[in-house]
């Protein structure tokens, strides 16, 4: 569980909400776009802002595809977002070659000396133009991040080898939807973190860690992701609809012990992660939970960690038919199923918060065989 509390961590010192490491494709873009869009349906942030973002976003999701080297750094990929009381910040990282980094260098440091209305004459002059790149139209997209948002784009070019370098392009936008970052550069932005960030990520196989409060629309695309992943995984339809079904019970198992937002933003977020393992995947969850709650809940989870898969199932018809279960009949279906489904015993851990509050781990091994 340490893996989990260094992710929590991380994620909650930078202000992080959402991580998402492998290929970024038709598949998975619709829903990374809306699980921004759904997220800031809950903010003060205003219609202008979240336009603009949305925009930025699609943008750069098309410009980490254009750029996408070959299959086998494709999945090295980075979409983050992260959020603080001045607004949101859009990241991300992708794998190109020299002559990629020769060609956007120049873009983005031409776009970045340049005044508004100076960028939107460029906008029109190569809309116009006939000469079009073969990575994405002559530098448009670039363009219209920059015209919409406002003032510079961030970015960093990290040497990987004497071939390859990780580009990283950030940009942080205000509740207006404009650029935060005013003026002339100062200090250069460092996309250092960004790369550590994927280098953990990929280390320890994590797919998608998602931090922050779990609404109705928010767990939608969480769940979308994950099919997504599993899309790219190339997972049988079967396990998938196992997955799939286990994670839905994993994110309502975090709705269930919510103390409160108010609490959660202090003490520590829900956090839902998928980690890629040897014949298998692994579904985490975590929250904040009352220690009042905890004695009970460990109860029910060594209950349903005793039973073998007969006796899971013999346990659920029981709880299902509203017969007694020790210590109590109420709320374990959801624990059963997910033990059912899994063929695993549920790992768990209970981390002191303070007096009053624990962190709260479940992770679930779901194996990639049919059986």
């Amino acid at each position: 569980m340490e893996l989990v509390r260094k992710i929590r961590h991380i994620m909650m010192d930078d202000h992080l909400i959402f991580v998402y490491r492998g290929v970024v494709t038709n598949q998975n873009s619709e829903a990374l776009l809306r699980l921004l869009e759904n997220e800031m349906e809950h903010s003060d942030f205003g219609f202008t802002g979240r336009k603009r973002l949305f925009m930025f976003v699609l943008e750069s999701l098309q410009n980490v595809s254009r750029h996408i080297n070959s299959s086998e750094h494709a999945g090295m990929s980075l979409v983050i977002y992260s959020k603080n009381n001045s607004g949101y910040t859009v990241t991300t990282g992708n794998v190109i070659t020299n002559d990629d980094e020769r060609e956007l260098r120049e873009q983005l440091e031409l776009l970045n000396s340049l005044e508004p209305d100076e960028i939107r004459a460029l906008y029109r002059k190569r809309l116009s133009s006939t000469t079009l790149s073969d990575k994405g139209g002559a530098g448009l997209g670039l363009i219209e991040m920059a015209k919409k948002t406002g003032n510079r784009l961030d970015f960093d070019f990290i040497r990987i080898d004497e071939n390859l370098l990780y580009f990283i392009l950030s940009k942080s936008v205000d509740n207006d939807g404009q650029g935060m970052n005013e003026g002339q550069q100062k200090t250069f932005f460092k996309g250092d973190n960004i790369m550590r960030l994927e280098r953990m990520m990929a280390d320890n196989n994590i797919g998608m860690a998602w931090s922050g409060r779990l609404y109705g629309d928010i767990e939608r695309q969480v769940l979308s992701l994950t099919e997504a992943r599993m899309y790219e995984e190339d997972i049988g339809l079967k396990v998938q609809r196992k997955i799939f079904s286990i994670m839905v019970e994993c994110l309502q198992n975090i709705s269930k012990y919510n103390p409160g937002f108010d609490i959660e933003e202090e003490l520590g977020k829900p956090v839902a992660m998928i980690v890629t393992e040897k014949n298998g995947m692994r579904l985490i969850t975590g929250n904040i939970i009352r220690k009042s709650r905890v004695p009970t809940l460990r109860d029910k989870l060594k209950m349903v960690n005793r039973y073998d898969k007969k006796g899971l199932k013999e346990l659920y018809r029981i709880s299902l038919a509203g017969d007694e279960v020790k210590p109590e009949n109420t709320g374990i279906l959801g624990l059963i199923d997910i033990a059912r489904k899994s063929g695993h015993k549920l790992e768990y851990d209970f981390e002191e918060v303070n007096e009053d509050y624990s962190y709260y781990v479940l992770s679930v091994f779901v194996e990639l065989s049919d059986s």
